[in-house]
């Protein structure tokens, strides 16, 4: 019987997640199969683009403990490939003073001993140029926070991937998935088997669980991805130390804004709205509401006087929602061999790393390096649709 299709593992979905799971199996010395639906590399799921947020200023002390592990692992990457994937900048949080979603990321920051500066109106300005903070709203800075270089990570995770002998098969869209004691797969090009699979394809997730009679709570929007021109260039740039900034919640939108650096584009700040229109995925370019717009606008009129109120470029992203914004780490409940990485609601990039090593460990049987309670299925029970 030929054994060229036959794996430990096959990873389906080459985002990030995918990406760092199937490198943390070639490092256990696993056969792993690393199958991408689209060309790489794409612009069509979650993935993609220069920058992303790097930071521990989260509400849940959960979080932040994952990141303790997880800025040692984008370190270690960076050495083993040589490579610079990590920017520290700081990350500003801001808020009303008041507001429990502000407190509650001041304290927890405070209470897990991560470095912190708490600004106050006096000295907000000499720390922070060219940004109006509202009347009534607290600032804090996450000192070692900062920008991962998304497009160079996950060129860098799947070379050393590859190093280790797994292989990549790109423009290979799955058609069918077989459970059993040796999970079957087959794609656009061939047929597959593997004693574990790993489902990390974003937006997709659902019509391949469909297959092992699952479906999740998961809903896809479209992120509206907007770059602002600086009026004066060098204003807000990384080089300058200009931070990555969150705006909890605030007049313009209980949602939160976000930012980044002048960075990828020369000049142009990227600042977005932490939400967006649900979306087909594969009709995306249809969805075409712009009221995110609308509310960004108004904030970079009023806190940010150095940039033109206008989005100079408007690119765009999916995110794959869970009703509580927590991702999904798991085993299929019928089938422990079918092992599911999704629902990262926007904030799963960072965690890279430390999601790869957990969805590794989840399908080597082993017990996980941290309490996966919160991302177990069975939080959404009555909720699950299953067909089992």
């Amino acid at each position: 019987m030929s054994t060229k299709g036959e794996y430990d593992c096959i990873v389906i979905g080459a985002g990030v997640q995918g990406s760092f799971t199937a490198y943390q199996l070639a490092k256990q010395n696993r056969k792993t199969l690393l199958l991408e639906q689209f060309v790489l590399p794409h612009t069509r799921g979650s993935s993609h683009g220069q920058t992303r947020i790097i930071r521990k200023a989260y509400e849940q002390d959960f979080y932040v403990h994952m990141m303790e592990e997880c800025y040692e692992l984008w370190t270690q990457l960076e050495r083993e490939a040589g490579v610079k994937l990590y920017r520290q900048t700081g990350l500003l949080v801001m808020g009303p003073e008041k507001s429990q979603s502000y407190q509650t990321v001041k304290n927890t920051l405070q209470r897990n001993k991560v470095p912190m500066v708490v600004l106050t109106r006096d000295n907000f300005s000499q720390h922070i140029p060219h940004v109006n903070l509202v009347e009534g709203d607290g600032a804090v800075v996450d000192i070692n926070a900062g920008v991962l270089y998304a497009d160079r990570v996950l060129k860098t995770v799947q070379g050393q991937f590859q190093k280790l002998g797994g292989i990549i098969r790109d423009q290979e869209k799955v058609m069918d998935i077989k459970p059993g004691p040796v999970v079957t797969v087959s794609t656009s090009a061939g047929v597959y088997r593997a004693k574990s699979v790993v489902i990390t394809a974003g937006p997709w997730t659902n019509r391949l669980l469909a297959h092992a009679g699952l479906q999740l709570p998961l809903q896809v929007v479209k992120i509206n991805v907007c770059y602002w021109k600086e009026k004066v260039p060098g204003s807000y740039d990384v080089k300058r130390r200009f931070p990555c900034f969150i705006l909890t919640e605030g007049e313009e939108s209980k949602e939160h804004i976000y930012g980044l650096p002048s960075n990828e584009y020369p000049g142009l700040v990227k600042i977005c709205l932490h939400t967006g229109s649900e979306t087909d995925p594969d009709q995306r370019d249809r969805q075409t509401d712009r009221s995110d717009i609308d509310i960004l606008q108004r904030y970079v009129a009023r806190c940010l006087p150095g940039l033109s109120p206008e989005p100079a470029v408007v690119e765009s992203c999916m995110y794959t929602l869970t009703p509580d914004h927590h991702f999904v780490l798991d085993c299929h409940p019928t089938y422990s061999n079918i092992v599911i990485g999704a629902g990262f609601s926007g904030h799963g990039f960072k965690f890279g790393p430390i999601i790869g090593k957990l969805l590794c460990e989840l399908s080597l049987g082993q017990v996980p390096s941290y309490d996966l309670s919160p991302f177990r299925v069975q939080r959404f029970q009555a909720k699950t649709k299953s067909s089992l």
